[in-house]
């Protein structure tokens, strides 16, 4: 199946075809770095970066960029509001922002430039649209001149009236257009400042993005990323202003992912733009800024669940559709990763090898040979099938993850089938027939960016030492019970341990115990 990708500007799901090839570029908008990432932060770093692995999985060479806004009104008053400096916050909270990437598996990222970094590039870009008559000065400010471009508006596809309508704007009567927007804002004296052609002053939010994205990745690039809350009006934005500067479109293809809502709540989660409306994306907007979701993720989420089941979580459903947060949720993720780890854990007692050291093939076209009985065989030749129709059909994580659930219970029944999970041992045949269906597991799991090392379990305490030799004795007078054919005890044994979700697993010469 030829790979499709949703267009926001088209509206329609479009055969993906990129300008160049050998080249696939891609930007999408990073945070604005003033407080601690919340689980809403990584919606998009977490999608994207499973769209750049699947491309490149697919043969081709992504170039993937992610800007951090490190000057913003929210930055300065925010440092003001801490004593400390604009850069001392800016740093101190990309710190935060970077760690928690690395902790969900987000290291595709191949540039984290910042706009204190790019200033030059802005003023160069906000000066060219003022020769061109698309912006004008106005005491010390610079303004993007909305009546200047016909197409304004294209994205959203909304008029100037529906936008005034439903979007608060900067209220400033000087602006020849209530809809002009700030290219370039003059600083206050205890602001940071730089120097340009208009006097003393930063740029604007829009700006920063096409300034970074036109250095970094070229005037037209692929694929233009970001939350279904910034198409307005940050890309429309965006978009206006560079095709304005360049005579040249933009980003062939915009790729809107859905947001995150907290259970039983409107709105997504971290708060948005102040809108109102009855629109898919406006309903999605709404503040939420006191929310669970809201409060930092090392707080509010990492504490119950583990980056990877969050992970998990995020690609669960397609990533155009909004998120429905909550813990509970997130817990019968959890449940279900349980099933893959026991897994690889029965794999590796099985065959000897550990699951996350398995080399697995890089592309598409490399994919792991399958060996086995015809019948098992065609089975997981058909899951591969349908794990890559559900990726090239605008990137269906959501289904994806229903073909790995369906994979891993096949290879759950190989084993079974020849009783690996009771100690037996395998034939040579059956053991490569399990290798390949694991590694075939492992192959298409990597695109999705999930078991990829395995999951940090928490330092044992004094409980846990004391619940290891209580288990021990449990087990032990159970097996002494049966020896004794006293099977009434060592039922009993099991099923009070089955009542408190301890699971025992007997085996040749010894007993395992897991708890559910």
């Amino acid at each position: 199946m030829t790979l499709r990708v949703y267009n926001t500007l088209t509206r329609t799901k479009e055969v993906f075809q990129p300008l160049d090839p050998n080249r696939v570029t891609m930007y999408l908008c990073g945070p604005t770095v003033y407080k601690p990432a919340h689980i809403g932060h990584m919606v998009g770093p977490v999608i994207f970066d499973t769209i750049k692995r699947y491309l490149v999985y697919s043969g081709y060479n992504v170039e993937w960029v992610v800007n951090i806004t490190d000057i913003d009104d929210k930055l300065i008053n925010k440092a003001n509001e801490l004593g400390k400096s604009v850069e001392t916050l800016a740093q101190e909270m990309t710190a935060d922002y970077l760690e928690n990437l690395r902790s969900m598996q987000v290291t595709t990222i191949d540039q984290f430039p910042k706009a204190t970094d790019h200033i030059g590039n802005m003023i160069e870009m906000i000066g060219r649209l003022v020769e061109q008559g698309h912006a004008y000065p106005l005491e010390g400010d610079v303004y993007f001149a909305v009546n200047s471009d016909d197409d304004y508006g294209k994205l959203s596809r909304r008029s100037l009236d529906a936008m005034m309508a439903g979007t608060r704007v900067e209220a400033n009567d000087r602006k020849r257009h209530p809809a002009d927007f700030a290219l370039w804002k003059k600083s206050r004296d205890d602001e940071p400042s730089w120097d340009s052609p208009w006097g003393p002053g930063r740029p604007g939010w829009h700006i920063e993005c096409s300034a970074m994205s036109t250095k970094l990745l070229g005037e037209t690039i692929d694929i233009h990323g970001g939350g279904l809350d910034l198409m307005f009006p940050h890309h429309e934005n965006e978009l206006a202003q560079s095709e304005c500067c360049s005579g040249k479109p933009f980003s062939k293809y915009w790729l809107h992912n859905g947001l995150m809502q907290e259970t039983g709540q409107k709105g997504k989660v971290g708060g948005g733009h102040d809108r109102t409306g009855d629109s898919p994306e406006e309903q999605l907007a709404g503040k939420m800024s006191g929310s669970l979701g809201a409060k930092p993720i090392k707080e509010a989420v990492f504490p119950h669940h583990g980056p990877e089941t969050v992970r998990f979580f995020l690609l669960g459903t397609h990533y155009r559709s909004p998120i429905d947060f909550s813990l509970e949720r997130i817990a019968e993720v959890e449940k279900g990763l349980e099933g893959f780890y026991r897994l690889f854990e029965e794999f590796e007692r099985a065959t000897g090898q550990n699951f996350y050291a398995l080399n697995t093939p890089t592309t598409r076209s490399e994919t792991v040979t399958l060996t086995g009985e015809p019948e098992f065989v065609a089975e997981l030749s058909d899951f591969r099938e349908r794990f890559w129709e559900a990726m090239d059909d605008d990137f269906n994580t959501g289904g994806a993850v229903g073909v790995l659930f369906e994979l891993r219970k096949s290879v759950n029944g190989l084993i079974n089938k020849h009783g690996l999970d009771k100690g037996k041992s395998a034939d040579d045949s059956v053991r490569d027939a399990l290798i390949a269906s694991v590694t075939l597991l492992k192959e298409l799991t990597s695109t999705l960016g999930v078991f990829q090392e395995p999951v940090q379990k928490p330092a044992s305490g004094a409980d846990d030492e004391f619940a290891g030799q209580l288990m021990e004795l449990l087990i032990q007078l159970r097996a002494d019970a049966r020896k004794s054919k006293n099977f009434a005890v060592a039922d009993g044994i099991r099923d009070g341990l089955t009542a408190l979700g301890v699971t025992l697993e007997d085996r040749t010469g010894e007993t395992l115990w897991r708890r559910d």
